[in-house]
Formats: structure tokens, sequence, C-alpha cells
């Protein structure tokens, strides 16, 4: 069951309390700093203005660069704290990141499969792990930590509620976050492979209602599809050798770590300190290809890993409850490195998959695997460790935190695969008085 946070619980007085402190730090810079809060604010704060004045969102030259990298959607919403002023704005935006940093924990816990209800230290340890894209999150502004509350919102309105509610609610979540930010649009073909109709029609209905209907009236319908034609040349159709999403100088350097760019990074000789140009430049390459033969094998390492993924998911009479939760991790992990760009606060995603295998590593009958899955834990959290200051970029170039995906995603795939006898539903229906 979903809990508020409670004054009588330590831990949720800590929790609070880190919330008041990263609040802070986005107000305080701007309350009493001499050039206000920096990073993503004030671009949000602009894209609000820009709506509320009648501007625009982008150039009208797509080889321009972009200061809003967001399709319309995000702009009109931010608008409305926007009209209140910056503080307003700065303070709605960290109230929504505690609220989704709380639910995300919940829902996390609630969807794990094992029917445990954890200790307070053990619900504790997602969060602790991922402190620190927890505060990218709020020190940037930026709006994964919400994605992540609303599709595991989806998903487990898609669980829990019966009838047409769940997946039409799971619908406009997923819709929701599409019409943000635009990754999560690769749950898509999850649904459709898993049969989710009525989740599918929704999503794509809600969608396009976020996209092209929402804006209309403040925007103006044609305007606004205007600049949805505007947005999509310059993010997807001016992909490139140079980079793509009008940020060349990120895409192939060591801040991207998604399966595209590290992918170029071995086989291609680009510079992953491109985003340093007064410093010399610094390449990885195993092989050195041209970037049309770059493009065919990243094509074919994210086919490997699509059919990979299709092949370890159970049949629909196999399926359980630690199964689905299993298969989620799997999913989220996929959909973080999937991303054509996956800076390190993308990883924030990884929150799901690890709160699964912290409750395999606790409630599994099987001490080997229990031991095992600590493990696999550890491992990737050295990994993921690998990002923090004192050690040097080259590593997160070579892909860090995409390593620590893989680490976690195999595991979720040997757990998928090897369930235990007391999870299995043969078990379960052994279980079952006899008629």
């Amino acid at each position: 069951m979903l809990r508020s946070p409670s004054l009588r619980r330590p831990l949720d007085i800590l929790f609070l309390l880190c919330c008041l402190i990263l609040t802070a730090d986005v107000l305080g810079p701007e309350l009493f700093g001499q050039n206000g809060k920096t990073k993503d604010y004030a671009l949000w704060y602009w894209a609000g203005q820009q709506v509320l004045h009648g501007g625009n969102l982008y150039p009208a030259d797509v080889t321009q660069q972009f200061p809003f990298l967001y399709p319309p959607p995000p702009a009109v919403l931010l608008a409305i704290p926007s009209w209140f002023g910056k503080i307003p704005l700065y303070l709605v935006l960290s109230i929504l990141n505690a609220v989704a940093w709380w639910y995300t924990a919940q829902l996390s816990h609630a969807m794990t499969g094992s029917g445990q209800r954890p200790s307070p230290w053990l619900e504790a340890l997602p969060g602790f792990v991922t402190v620190t894209f927890v505060f990218d999150m709020f020190d940037l502004g930026q709006p994964n930590l919400v994605l992540l509350a609303m599709m595991l919102y989806g998903f487990w309105s898609l669980q829990q509620q019966r009838g047409w509610q769940g997946p039409w609610l799971a619908g406009f979540m997923f819709a929701l976050a599409t019409a943000i930010k635009v990754f999560p649009v690769a749950v898509l073909p999850y649904l459709i492979w898993r049969r989710q109709w009525s989740a599918v029609v929704s999503m794509v209905a809600f969608t396009g209602i976020l996209l092209f209907v929402v804006p209309a009236p403040i925007r103006g319908f044609e305007r606004n599809v205007a600049e949805m034609k505007t947005w999509y040349q310059g993010m997807v159709g001016t992909s490139s050798e140079k980079g793509f999403g009008q940020r060349d100088e990120q895409n192939w350097s060591w801040v991207n770590q998604s399966i595209i760019s590290v992918t170029h990074r071995l086989v291609r000789r680009v510079n992953w300190n491109q985003d340093e140009p007064d410093k010399p430049p610094r390449t990885m390459n195993l092989i050195d290809v041209d970037y049309r033969t770059a493009n065919w094998i990243v094509l074919a390492v994210s086919a490997a890993l699509g059919l990979g993924f299709l092949a370890v998911m159970p049949r629909q009479a196999r399926r359980t409850p630690r199964s689905d939760a299993d298969e989620l991790g799997i999913l989220f992990c996929l959909m973080t490195v999937a991303s054509p760009l996956a800076r390190q606060y993308y990883f924030m995603w990884l929150f799901f998959p690890i709160t699964v295998l912290i409750h395999r590593a606790a409630y599994d009958p099987r001490p080997n695997v229990r031991l095992g899955t600590w493990i696999a834990l550890a491992v990737a959290g050295i990994l993921m460790l690998l990002a923090l200051p004192p050690f040097p970029l080259v590593l997160q170039a070579w892909g860090n935190n995409l390593a620590a995906t893989t680490v976690l995603a195999g595991a979720l795939v040997w757990h998928i695969r090897h369930p235990s006898v007391a999870a299995s539903p043969d078990a379960a229906a052994e279980l079952k008085p006899a008629a």
C-alpha cells in the first residue's frame, strides 16, 4: 500500500529534511545570490514567459541552436507558475521533484512482486543509493524524476485498477511523460507486444491531444503545428556525423552514455572531449569505421538487445507479479540507455531496477541467490561511483553508468529465468486446494 510521509518515522523526517535542503539549493541563489539560480531554471522561466507573451519558442532557422529543446506542451505547463514569477516557478518545480521522489520509492517497493513490506532501512536504501541523481534533479531542474514517477504510476495503474480506468489512466501518464520529454515513447512497443491495447490506444490518443490540442487555445492551432514541425526538424531531422538534437558538442562526448554515443566512441574516431574545445582531442575507438557503418553497428546492437528482451520475457501463462517486476526493471534499463542522449541524471531511472533487486537480495529463499544479487548490486554501485569528481572523465567516456545498467539488467534477466520455486506459476497452482 502507498503511504504518505509520517513525522513519527525518523527516516521519513530525514527524507523531508533532505527535500528542504535540496529546495534551499534551488531557492537560495535566487533569493540571496547576485546572479540568481543558474542551470536550467532560467530556461524554464524564459519558456513560460515566451508562452505568456506570445513569443517564439524556436528560431525560424532550424540550423540555429534552439535554447528550448522540448516540444511546446512543457512550455505551456511552465507558463502557469511562471506567471507568478521565478520564485513560485522554482518552488513548484522543487515540490514536484520532492513528491515524485517520495512516490517513486513507494511505487517501486509496491511493484517488486516480492509480497514483502520492507523494513525502514531497506525501504530507504534505493533512495540512498541514487541520492546523487536526485541532487541533479533538484540542482539542474530536470524533469526525469517526475517522468519516472509518471511511468511507474502508469504501470501501477495497469496492475491495480480493473476495467477501462487502469489502462486509460496508464496511457495518459505515458503520453504526458512523452509530451514532456520524448524518450518515454519507447514504452509503446512494449505495450504493443504485451497486447495492452487499451493502454496503447490511450497513449496514442492522449499524446496527440497533448501535442496538438492542449497548446492550441493558447498558441493557436496553426502556430502550434508550425512550432511542432520546427521542433521536429531541429531535434530529429538534423542528425549527421557532427551530432544530433541541437547539441553537437555533447552527442559524442563523455557526458552522453547512451548506447548510440558509447558505440560511436568505440567504433569511430571521435573526440570524446569535444565539449571542451580548448583541450586536445581525445579518442578511445577500438576500431575505425565510417559514420554510416557505425550507425549500422548501433542498429545491430539495439536489435540484439530488443530481441534478447523478447526472448527472456515469459509467456502470458507463465507470468507472475515477480516476473512482471523483473520484466519492467529490464524495460526501464533499456529505456534509459536507448535514449539518444543519456546524461548522468538520466540514470535516475535505475531506481526501480535497483529496488527490485534489493527485494530479491533480501527476500529470495535461496541463500546463494541472495548473496549473488547483493554482489551484482555492489558491482553496479561501484561502477556508478566512478562518475564522481575524483575519478577521470575517461571512465564516463567508456560508459561506467551504461556498464552499471548492463549489470542490473543482467541480474534481472537471471532472476526472470530462474524464479524461486515458491514464486513459480506451477508452485502457485499446486498450492491451490483440490476442487
